[in-house]
């Protein structure tokens, strides 16, 4: 083999020398104005191209020239460059000349970060929301304006990397001119200007998992580095292993790694990067896969030094077809990191405090690299050198290796060799890397990717410096500071100055290296505009005679892989352009004149001939889109709900949300069937995707706003039948997600029919793979699910009303797993919708536990429901509580309403009943007294006189893990003469369904209260008392209340069996009998049972409502949650 690199500087020495470490000829290629970079003297041979600059190392024909004239049948790109083309991949293929790198077809897919986003979903691996195909400035702004308020976009090249055509948008009035920076970077970096967007992750931390491949399937993993230190997107200190990532979220970030690789047979050294969560404790920190670099990366040094392997010398050797087996690199060969790694980037550059970046030329003065064990220098410096300004500022890379487990003693040794390190004549960001590595918070790696911008002002201060210099210094040459010598008598000489070379003098002020003035020479006649940094001009936005206004753009200028606008400083008129577009201009070239002047009539920075009220294309474009999501569009699909006395899901929303509260997200999708539809098809009849999604406030007249937040999704009817689509699953999973991270309650309105089997665009087989149903189901016990529902309601749309903890359901709904296509399918029948799941079975068997009559009064119950939820309210008012002491008759075998005790007892129309026609013999009601919520468990006399059948259990238990899920007091009301038995009901499963009292009672976390009304017999009695009647907060009793280990009745036929069959005459018996039972009931009345402390007391039931109250205000206010109390709560 014989090697050409075409690359340059550092990573090309790099390159060299495991090539010779493998006997492998090396031929270095070079551009006109890098004849002195000091990879000319390490290889073998040399070739020159023709051209300065980037774009000559981006010459595939001149690259692949140079291969043939020298007789090369290998290549190795480095990084950066051409490391990523694949079409250079596919010309060197085509001359068969290796490529060593990855597959063609990897480098189509992992060099489109776009692509890559599609690979990684099709592996399930986790994605940040964003876009898989480049986007118009139109889809950016939709996509900005789809998220949360709170959150951010980040713009990146499709075909970028290192930074470059990169930028984070956190305000939609910046998103324009970001877009077109972006555009520009892109297309002069890749020759592609296309762009995507995804949401920034604020406080996130960046790892990326190194992986090498044979290209028959077999992957192997070298680790992970971290790369969180950053300034301006473009890493500054990168280490291996992360110190601080858990190791459960470790395995997975390397799992997903492994797994994308493996599903393309990645061939050779990559990697693929993540953004996690800086909180993330352990392996449920929330993460998202960013894209992955199918080549060598600037930061492999860390990992070489942990793993104690060479990562080019692996790459030549894959390229030649060896396995991982015969390499010795199967996974279960590869011992674990080593110690710790940290790699410093020296770039050519200065930080200043506001974040902008400098960069910085000049003659290097002395370069002395520092050494010793666990000390690496990676660069192409030398004294004498005078970097080209055409490049990249990255000068050399330290790499400080420490075997202790100790993150500290690494960053140690590498501070220490950062001031060993001698560099001088040109500036750098070393004072700057010594600062972050002194940092305590470096030092514990508590970071995230703002790190350097939010400590900027700490860091950057210059004064006094805490570094030492462990070097002799050069003593700076004193300057004359005269400045330059002109023409005193001509006002215009400085006009002139600068253009001719016989006006340099020695002494003049002018800069040896650019020929160019560094002075900022100004007048009360002219003003110079000089270069703020070194870089190229990329536009040229005045011409000579034009005025301008101060603050106005005037040119922009490319530097370090980011587009800078230079604005005039003053109002006037451009005197004379300096440079053109193109140009590569030093730091403080005078770039333009511009002579000042007062322009009447203009305030200055503001433009008098902006119209506030014009509506641009894009705009217009947006508002169009918009136009077509509203019911106005539909008229004949509105005039059938109409027809079926139904509203649509837009007018449902807008009553369920405080008046324009509501924020909709993905309001421009469509259907996912453009392949066999036209876009203007879908985007007329298929808006939103027959979903409505977004994020509202309710309730807000009664509770404070940090209370009323609500996530919102709503099948539109109108729209595909409210069928599930890709898209709205899609956006089901993102409100499913917030609604998670932020713990919001979620309320579903669920019309639709389950699944649409029309889409096309995706090759979906089953899509059994959707996550709606799973993340849907993680919400369960940690926000309040409400799920509304009217019409028809099958299959996947009625999964995920079901899942809810509440069903509130129209009287004309009909509701079930599968819909009469799926029946008729399975050759179970032919039926209508309507004879599926219609309300007369699915009330009474407890599938609705609220039934309405139309969609109105299912807005109201829900928010009322809501309500519990969202606490306390202030005002409230209560009936005359002096009426419970009439409503349980004398007559202890006379039934009475439990309903009416409720009612009273409660605050005015506070009762909201669940399950009312289910489970009878109890009744569960969300009620408040003095405005704060507590679930009602109460025994109801008129069904089976009290008696807690299983059904009535079922409904019990099931509401008590919903209060304490939400930290909801419960108040039993107790009148029950124990458990139903027999042989019919325990036919039921009676012992099991019974039992579900004690066991959830048990696990209650929330104070309960128990309020004896009249019966409180046995083992029933026992589970109206949370098991005991010494385990409720307190267990008080009315003066009606009566006891017993059984009913009073049973108990003396049982007990005196013998007594009573000794009396022969049945008169007498009877008479006997009745003398027993009133004993017994003597014995078991409340008041007794006070007297032996067997409840804690007997109270007035006037005073019901003062008990519980203070029963609350005697316990702790629950804490704040963070996340479930309980892993769920039971649907049924």
């Amino acid at each position: 083999m014989k090697l050409l690199i075409a690359n340059r500087g550092e990573i090309a020495i790099r390159i060299m020398r495991s090539a010779a470490e493998l006997k492998i000829r090396t031929v270095a290629v070079y551009a006109e104005d890098d004849i002195q970079s000091l990879h000319l003297r390490r290889a073998d041979e040399t070739i020159a191209l023709t051209g300065n600059g980037v774009a000559t190392y981006l010459d595939i024909d001149q690259i692949l020239n140079a291969a043939s004239q020298t007789g090369c049948d290998a290549i190795h790109p480095g990084y950066g460059f051409l490391s990523e083309n694949a079409e250079f991949a596919k010309r060197c293929k085509k001359n068969g000349i290796t490529f060593i790198g990855p597959q063609v077809e990897t480098l189509e897919i992992l060099g489109d970060k776009a692509r890559a986003r599609n690979l990684a979903d099709n592996c399930n691996v986790p994605l940040l929301q964003g876009t898989t195909e480049p986007v118009s400035l139109a889809e950016a702004n939709a996509f900005f304006e789809s998220l949360d308020p709170d959150c951010g976009i980040m713009i990146k090249a499709v075909s970028g990397g290192g930074g470059r055509g990169m930028r984070e948008v956190t305000r939609l009035e910046d998103l324009e001119e970001a877009y077109n920076r972006c555009q520009s970077e892109a297309s002069q970096a890749f020759g592609n200007d296309a762009v995507y967007v995804e949401q920034l992750m604020t406080q996130g931390r960046h790892i990326e998992i190194q992986i090498i491949g044979d290209g028959t399937g077999a992957i192997s993993h070298l680790g992970e580095r971290e790369c969180t230190i950053q300034r301006q997107h473009q890493k500054l200190i990168e280490f291996s292993p992360s110190p601080t990532l858990p190791d459960a979220l470790r395995d997975k970030l390397i799992a997903d790694a492994v797994h994308m690789a493996a599903s393309i047979s990645y061939l050779n050294a990559g990697t693929f990067e993540f953004m996690v969560d800086a909180q993330a404790t352990d392996g449920d920190g929330k993460y998202g896969f960013i894209e992955a670099n199918p080549r060598l990366q600037v930061e492999h040094t860390v990992t070489e030094e942990v793993m104690d392997v060479d990562l080019v010398r692996i790459q030549i050797l894959l390229a030649q077809g060896k396995t991982l087996s015969e390499l010795g690199l199967d996974q279960v060969q590869i011992p674990p990191p080593r110690g710790y790694a940290i790699q410093v980037r020296i770039n050519m550059e200065t930080m200043q405090a506001d974040g902008s970046v400098l960069p910085s030329g000049g003659t290097l003065s002395s370069f002395e690299v520092p050494s010793g064990r666990g000390i690496r220098t990676d660069s192409f410096g030398y004294a004498s050198y005078q970097p080209s300004p055409y490049y990249d500022s990255l000068l050399a890379k330290l790499i400080g290796h420490s075997p202790s487990p100790d993150f500290e003693d690494a960053v140690d040794k590498t501070y220490r060799a950062l001031c060993e390190f001698r560099i001088e004549g040109i500036d750098t960001n070393l004072p700057l890397l010594q600062d972050l590595l002194s940092h305590a918070d470096f030092r514990k790696n508590n970071i995230d990717t703002g790190f350097v911008e939010a400590f900027l002002g700490e860091l950057s201060d210059p004064v006094p410096n805490p570094h030492q210099k462990l070097y002799f210094e050069t003593q700076p040459l004193k300057s004359s500071g005269i400045g330059a010598q002109i023409d005193s008598v001509d006002p215009l000489a400085v006009l002139n100055y600068g253009k001719e070379a016989e006006s340099l003098k020695a002494g003049s002020g002018i800069n040896l290296y650019t020929g160019y003035m560094v002075e900022d020479e100004e007048d009360d006649i002219l003003a110079q505009i000089n270069a703020p940094m070194q870089g190229t001009i990329v536009s040229m936005d005045v011409q000579p005679g034009e005025e301008v206004r101060e603050g106005q753009q005037l040119l922009v200028m490319n530097a370090m892989k980011m587009e800078h606008v230079v604005k005039s400083r003053c109002d006037g008129k451009v005197q004379q352009l300096r440079v053109e577009a193109g140009e590569t201009v030093a730091v403080n070239q005078i770039l333009l004149v511009i002579e000042k002047l007062a322009l009447a009539g203009v305030t200055a920075g503001v433009d008098e001939t902006i119209d506030l009220d014009e509506i641009r294309p894009d705009l217009a474009e947006l508002l169009q889109r918009k136009e077509f999501t509203k019911d106005s569009q539909r008229p004949q699909a509105v005039k059938k709900r109409r027809k079926r006395n139904q509203r649509t899901a837009r007018e449902n929303v807008a009553d369920l949300c405080d008046d324009g509260s509501f924020m909709e997200y993905g309001s421009l999708a469509v259907a996912a069937q453009r392949k066999r539809r036209t876009e203007e098809d879908l985007i007329k009849n298929t808006p939103a995707d027959g979903m409505l999604a977004g994020i509202g406030s309710v309730n807000g007249h009664i509770v404070d706003e940090s209370r009323t937040r609500c996530a919102i999704t709503a099948y539109d009817f109108t729209v595909l039948a409210g069928t599930q689509g890709t898209i709205n699953h899609r956006k089901k999973d993102r409100i499913f997600e917030l609604a998670e991270q932020w713990q919001i309650p979620l309320v579903v309105f669920a019309e639709g029919g389950g699944g649409r089997p029309g889409d096309t665009d995706s090759d979906i087989i089953a899509g059994l793979d959707c996550m709606a149903f799973h993340i849907m189901g993680r919400l369960s016990g940690l926000v309040p699910l409400i799920g509304i529902n009217s019409g028809r309601c099958f299959a996947g749309n009625a999964v995920l009303l079901g899942i809810c903890d509440v069903v509130i359901a129209t009287e004309n709904s009909n509701i079930g797993m599968g819909g009469p296509a799926m029946i008729e399918g399975g050759d179970l029948g032919v039926f209508q919708p309507d004879e599926i799941g219609p309300m007369r079975d699915q009330v009474p068997n407890g599938v609705v536990d609220i039934a309405v009559k139309d969609e109105a009064e299912a807005v109201s119950v829900a928010k009322q429901y809501l309500s519990y939820f969202q606490g306390p309210v202030s005002e409230w008012e209560c009936g005359d509580q002096r009426l419970l002491r009439r409503m349980i008759p004398e007559n202890r075998m006379r039934v009475y309403d439990i309903r009416s005790v409720i009612t009273t007892m409660a605050d005015t129309d506070s009762v909201l009943e669940l399950r009312p026609h289910f489970g009878l013999g109890i009744i569960t009601s969300f009620i408040r007294i003095e405005g704060r919520p507590l679930g009602l468990i109460a025994n109801n006399p008129k069904h089976l006189s009290g008696a807690i059948d299983s059904p009535a259990a079922d409904k019990a238990s099931r509401f008590m893990q919903l209060c304490d899920a939400f930290d909801i007091p419960i108040l039993f009301l107790c009148d029950t003469p124990g458990f139903m038995v027999g042989p019919e009901a325990e036919k039921t499963a009676l012992v099991r369904h019974c039992c579900r009292l004690f066991v959830n009672s048990g696990s209650l976390s929330v104070p309960y209260f128990t309020i004896v009304l009249r019966k409180s017999y046995g083992l029933g009695a026992q589970g109206m008392a949370g098991g005991s009647q010494k385990a409720p907060f307190f267990t008080f009793s009315w003066p009606t209340g009566e006891f017993g280990g059984m009913g009073l009745e049973g108990a003396v036929k049982l007990g005196f069996r013998k007594e009573l069959a000794a009396v022969e005459d049945p008169q007498e018996r009877k008479e006997l009998y009745e003398k027993m039972v009133a004993m017994a009931y003597q014995h078991g009345k409340a008041i007794n049972m006070a007297s032996h402390f067997e409840i804690d007391e007997v109270i007035d039931p006037a005073d019901s409502r003062f008990v519980v109250i203070r029963g609350l205000q005697s316990v702790p206010a629950p804490e704040p949650r963070k996340g479930k109390k309980r892993p769920c709560i039971d649907t049924w």
